[in-house]
């Protein structure tokens, strides 16, 4: 089988000048909190191939390709630009809820239900470490962007923390009272924010494995959380559907991010943000609501479609990912698909102008 192309920091910068062309707009519009205009979003392509729910979603940092994991226990290798699939690895024997690929080495990462982490040598597509002692399954994994350490979380309470190479367990991030079920890895303190199906966010210090911080502004449990790639700041879900946004390093609570009151209520599976300040939310009813990250307002919502032969409940949200480049966007749904989205090329805020309607803007 031929191995997935590896990609260096150097080769990862050039190739992006290919995905550029899908281009970015946006512009700064007069009203509450100064409103930035953002193209709106739409599916380009449907992509089928997992046999169970799709979990986990990663890209390659050379924006080449991305990966998936699956209910079907596999993960697969997609062309970015065709949407074709390139390989299909096996070894995990529950569903796969965790994706990571390392920025300098030729690494993916792999968590799921049957409580392993596996590292994935993308050389020669097979599995050459596993780090042991989740008692439960992992429900998440991040890695730390400038040291080689892995961070999962799970069902059984805890956050671990791996040195990558030599397979050992630096620290168990211990305090949450339910599953850790998202994970945020950062450069600077707090190099570790987890959200727990507790209702709490938590900030670790990973030099001695404490909390710093325990924000419980969640009612219900926290689901997923999103930072912005180049602002301070981070964004949690919960499940009975608010998102909240907060400052780095500090934790203050500042707004809440919009959504609609029809899908108010809902389970927020999923969320993502870009670098031109567009954060989606994906629902577990399959609503997908594009905010705006400045001030908190949605300028567009839609609802995925379940494909044909699939049931009502198949219409969820698992997981959502932009590209390197943030003008394509990966949603991994619970009707077996990937869905593929992009800015519509030919709106313009004329053609598409931003409604203020009061209940788009939470405060």
């Amino acid at each position: 089988m031929e191995a997935v192309e590896p990609q260096s920091l150097k080769r990862a910068a050039l190739d992006l000048s290919s995905s550029m062309s899908l281009g970015k707009r946006t512009r700064t519009t007069s009203g509450p909190r100064n409103h930035t205009w953002h193209a709106p979003w739409k599916s380009y392509r449907v992509i089928s191939g997992h046999q169970g729910s799709v979990r986990s979603v990663a890209f390659d940092p050379g924006n080449s390709w991305f990966c998936t994991g699956s209910a079907d226990r596999t993960i697969k290798i997609w062309d970015v630009a065709s949407g074709r699939l390139k390989h299909t690895l096996t070894g995990h024997i529950g569903q796969v809820r965790g994706l990571a690929v390392s920025q300098t080495h030729t690494y993916m990462f792999s968590a799921g239900d049957d409580k392993q982490v596996k590292c994935w040598d993308l050389e020669r597509n097979k599995v050459i470490r596993s780090y042991d002692g989740h008692l439960s399954g992992v429900y998440c994994l991040a890695l730390h962007p400038t040291i080689d350490v892995l961070l999962t979380g799970g069902r059984d309470f805890v956050c671990r923390v791996w040195d990558i190479r030599t397979k050992k367990q630096i620290f168990a991030l211990t305090g949450h009272g339910d599953t850790v079920c998202s994970v945020l890895a950062r450069p600077v303190e707090p190099q570790v924010v987890t959200g727990s199906h507790d209702s709490t966010v938590k900030f670790w210090d990973i030099r001695n494995g404490k909390a710093m911080l325990t924000l419980t502004h969640h009612k219900k449990s926290v689901r997923a959380l999103a930072a912005h790639p180049r602002r301070r700041g981070f964004a949690s879900a919960s499940g009975d559907g608010d998102i909240k946004k907060f400052s780095l390093p500090r934790g203050e609570f500042l707004h809440n991010i919009a959504r609609e009151k029809e899908e108010k209520g809902g389970i927020v599976n999923a969320m993502a943000v870009n670098g031109d300040g567009v954060l989606v939310a994906g629902g577990d009813d399959g609503s997908l609501c594009f905010c705006d990250w400045e001030s908190g307002c949605s300028f567009q919502r839609t609802r995925t479609v379940a494909q044909p032969g699939s049931l009502e409940s198949e219409n969820g949200i698992f997981a959502a990912s932009f590209d390197v480049t943030g003008s394509r966007l990966v949603t991994c749904e619970a009707d077996k698909t990937i869905k593929m989205w992009k800015e519509d090329d030919e709106a313009t805020p004329e053609t598409h102008q931003l409604n203020f309607k009061p209940h788009h803007c939470s405060g």
